[in-house]
């Protein structure tokens, strides 16, 4: 894996900063579930998550970035179906350990994936009317004000 840091346009990094919460989401799962830390409430903070802030940037970026590539360009095609998955593991209520597993392993690949790879593409392809279009889109502050910090524990 190489070091050298990503070169992101500068229209792409709000969207590309907010992956780092998703990045901590990922953690937390992580250190919940290796303290043993009860399931509900993991779950209760992964359908807070998800409500409040991934679901709008999902939405954000099909919207405005992913809109750049072919729809049938084989990276976005990877992306949609990952998202597709994803949103799954956010709404299964049946197997929460085995989702919040999932969700934390996929959810990582998924972003390290955007990051690496979709992003690199986005800002290769796009124009620079699209690219000048990325920064009028509103990429609201995430605040983290869930108060159960299982993951401190």
């Amino acid at each position: 894996m190489s070091t050298v840091p990503i070169k992101r346009h500068p229209s792409l990094k709000p969207l590309s900063r907010q992956h780092h919460h998703s990045l901590l989401l990922c953690w937390k799962i992580r250190e919940g579930l290796n303290r043993n830390i009860e399931l509900t409430r993991i779950k209760n903070y992964t359908d807070w998550f998800w409500d409040t802030h991934l679901n709008q940037h999902f939405t954000l970026e099909e919207q405005a970035a992913f809109s750049i590539l072919s729809p049938e360009d084989a990276d976005l095609v990877r992306a949609r179906t990952d998202r597709k998955r994803l949103r799954s593991l956010f709404e299964d209520n049946q197997n929460i350990a085995s989702s919040l597993r999932l969700l934390e392993k996929e959810l990582e690949a998924h972003i390290r994936f955007e990051e690496r790879v979709l992003f690199n593409k986005i800002q290769d392809t796009a124009t620079p009317e699209q690219l000048k279009n990325l920064n009028t889109i509103h990429i609201p502050d995430f605040q983290d004000i869930w108060k159960d910090k299982f993951w401190e524990e």
